[in-house]
Formats: structure tokens, C-alpha cells, sequence
């Protein structure tokens, strides 16, 4: 008898994360209410470089996100109910939990939860309603001449981004953080990662152009701009970037 007791109570607490999860991916692509997007800072390689870089950063270095998306939901004629808001949240001293590389489902879905275990205790969202945060790691190019893949998870509304510590890379770190940031939205890949070439035709921003290439813009979710056959190059800032039919479907815009 206690057992079953027990196991009934295991089921209504899974019941109840499901319908939290649940009710959070769907309110927060509703596009109701601004939806607010909280940054937190992260020294990634406790270098004295990034330090400093974290250090002169404000709200306003990540408002081209802001932008980026109200003037594509005004391309879609969503300028009136789709905005985010960007909050800096201020800096974070623990590390959060490295996602496994080509890890098994299991191991995705333990490092899920150990993610939003670790962003539930290290980040309070302040106000009602849903909020994204994103967690920003930083590194002194210097020292990392190549960074780790950046994750997004649409459970839980969080995003992890390996960014660059340098004013000069400021506006292609804006790309990947508005890449991630669409991923917490249900906003899925659209390139081949075995090569990273966009994917035909949702991975290309103008795919009935004719002829088809090269592109002019790269396609947010595809990360590159198609410029000849196998050949695509990563976009300057989001100035270069459109969000696709298929990723306007994805965050309730179509």
C-alpha cells in the first residue's frame, strides 16, 4: 500500500513539471506581453581579460537583439504584440553545468536537469508572467581560439552561449545569443551539423531567390549565408541576419 502511495505521488510531481513545462512553451510564444529576456554574465575562463570585459558591459550592448526582433516581427506584421525586453541580470560566479558532447539522450536530459536546477538556484527573474535568461559565458580570445558549441532549451526557457571577451567580435556574439535565444522559443537548427551548411530551403533566408545563390542574408537558425555551392559564411551582425518561414512558424509568428 505504501508503495503505491508513493509511486502515485512520483506520478503527480512528474504531472506537475510536465504542465509546467508545458505552460511555459506555450505562454511564451502567446506574444501577448513584452516578453522579458534576463542576461547573466559569466566569466567562462576566470580570465582577467574577460573580467574586464564583463565589467563595461550594459543593457544597451545587447539591444541589437531587441531590435533584430521587432523589426522581423514587423516583416511577419506581428510589430504590435511580439517584443522582447532585455535585462542584465549581473554576473554569476558559479559555472554552469557543461552539456555533453555527442553525449547519449540520457546524458542530454541529466544535463537538462541539472541546467535548470542550476539556473533556478544562481538566477531570480524578478516580475510575473515568463521570462527567458540567458547565461552568457565569456572568454579571452587569447586563450580560446575556437569555443564550444552554445545551447538554448525551450524546458525551462534558458540558454547557454560561449561568447567572445572582445568588442570586436560584440555583434557576431549578438548573432549566437539571438540564435539561442530563439531555440528557448521552440525555434529549431537549420543546418546539417555534420558539415554546418544551411539546410534547403528552410536554412536560407530568401529561398525562391533566383538564381538561388548567393544569399544576402543568412537565415538566423541556419547560423551562415549561403554564398556558392557548399560554401556559406558566418553573418557580421544581426543587420545580416532574417528569421525564415519555418522559424516564424515555430515561434507562433505564422
Amino acid at each position: 500500500m505504501f508503495k503505491a502511495f508513493r509511486i502515485f505521488i512520483l506520478l503527480m510531481i512528474f504531472t506537475g513539471v510536465a504542465l509546467g513545462a508545458w505552460r511555459a512553451k506555450t505562454q511564451s510564444v502567446e506574444w501577448k506581453y513584452t516578453l522579458p529576456v534576463n542576461i547573466y554574465l559569466i566569466n567562462g575562463d576566470g580570465s582577467q581579460v574577460a573580467e574586464e570585459y564583463l565589467r563595461n558591459l550594459t543593457a544597451e550592448d545587447f539591444k541589437p537583439i531587441e531590435t533584430f526582433m521587432r523589426d522581423e516581427a514587423a516583416r511577419y506584421g506581428r510589430s504590435e504584440n511580439a517584443s522582447i525586453e532585455i535585462r542584465l541580470g549581473g554576473t554569476i560566479a558559479d559555472q554552469p553545468p557543461v552539456p555533453p558532447r555527442d553525449g547519449s539522450a540520457l546524458e542530454v536530459i541529466v544535463w537538462s536537469l541539472q541546467m535548470r536546477w542550476w539556473a533556478y538556484r544562481n538566477a531570480d527573474s524578478k516580475g510575473p508572467g515568463q521570462q527567458v535568461k540567458m547565461f552568457l559565458l565569456y572568454f579571452d580570445p587569447a586563450l580560446s581560439k575556437r569555443l564550444a558549441h552554445s545551447t538554448g532549451l525551450q524546458k525551462g526557457l534558458i540558454g547557454r552561449v560561449n561568447s567572445f571577451a572582445s568588442r570586436d567580435m560584440a555583434k557576431q556574439n549578438n548573432v549566437v545569443i539571438a540564435h539561442e535565444f530563439l531555440h528557448t522559443l521552440g525555434a529549431t537548427d537549420k543546418y546539417d551539423p555534420a558539415t554546418n551548411q544551411p539546410l534547403f530551403p528552410d536554412g536560407y533566408a530568401n529561398p525562391e531567390l533566383d538564381p538561388l545563390l548567393p544569399q544576402q542574408y543568412a537565415e538566423i537558425m541556419a547560423g551562415r549565408t549561403p554564398v556558392a555551392k557548399n560554401q556559406a559564411v558566418t553573418p557580421e551582425s544581426l543587420d545580416d541576419a532574417l528569421i525564415g518561414n519555418r522559424t516564424a512558424q515555430e515561434i507562433n509568428w505564422l
